[in-house]
C-alpha cells in the first residue's frame, strides 16, 4: 500500500529553481515552510498600502536601516517569505549575495489575506525571531502590532507573538528599537 504524502522543498533547491527559470517573478509564489504557495494577486488599496508603508519608513528611518518591498527573507532551510516590507539591517550591497536572515520589522497589509497573514505569516514571522511584525489592516482600518515573540505550541509554527496592540487613523505608531521614528497610522492606510 502506498500513502500519498506531499513533496516538501528547501530554500535550496527552491532557488535552483528560480535560478533554473522554473519559477518567474510572475508565478508571485513563496516558499513558506516546504510549501511553494501562491501569492494573490494585488488590489489597488493593497498596492498603495504597500508604497504607503515603504515610503513612511523609509523617511522615518534614514539610512540607518534598509526597507526591502517585497523581496524574500531566508528563514531558516525551508522558508523564504517575500513580505510586503521588511526593514533590515545594514544596506542595499550586503545582501548582494545572500537575502537577509532577519528582519527587524515586517510588515504586511492584508484586506483578504488578514486571517493568513495574522496567524500563518505572524507565526512564521516570530519563529524567526522577528521582534515586531506590523500587520496594516485594510478591513478595519487600523495596524496591529505584533512585539515579543515567545514559543507557543499551539500557534501555527509554535511561535507568535506575546503582545498585540491596535493603532487607528488619529494614532501614531513607533518600532521599539527607534522610538523617535514616530509614523502616523494615517499615513500607512490608503
Amino acid at each position: 500500500m502506498s500513502v500519498v504524502q506531499a513533496r516538501r522543498w528547501t530554500r535550496q533547491e527552491y532557488d535552483r529553481m528560480i535560478e533554473a527559470g522554473v519559477l518567474t517573478p510572475e508565478d508571485r509564489v513563496e516558499l513558506i515552510d516546504g510549501e511553494i504557495l501562491a501569492m494573490t494577486p494585488q488590489g489597488s488599496a493593497h498596492a498603495t498600502g504597500v508604497s504607503l508603508a515603504q515610503e513612511a519608513l523609509r523617511t522615518a528611518l534614514g539610512s540607518h536601516v534598509y526597507v526591502r518591498v517585497q523581496l524574500p527573507l531566508a528563514f531558516g532551510l525551508d522558508s523564504e517569505p517575500e513580505p510586503d516590507v521588511a526593514v533590515v539591517a545594514g544596506s542595499v550591497r550586503d545582501y548582494r549575495d545572500a537575502h537577509p536572515q532577519s528582519a527587524l520589522l515586517v510588515v504586511e497589509v492584508a484586506d483578504a489575506t488578514l486571517p493568513y497573514d495574522r496567524d500563518v505569516k505572524g507565526s512564521l514571522y516570530a519563529r524567526a525571531g522577528v521582534p515586531e511584525y506590523w500587520l496594516v489592516n485594510l478591513a478595519e482600518a487600523v495596524v496591529e502590532a505584533h512585539r515579543d515573540p515567545m514559543v507557543m505550541p499551539q500557534a501555527r509554527f509554535g511561535w507568535q507573538y506575546r503582545t498585540v496592540d491596535r493603532f487607528g487613523p488619529g494614532d501614531s505608531i513607533a518600532r521599539l528599537s527607534f522610538p523617535h521614528a514616530s509614523i502616523a497610522v494615517a499615513d500607512l492606510l490608503p
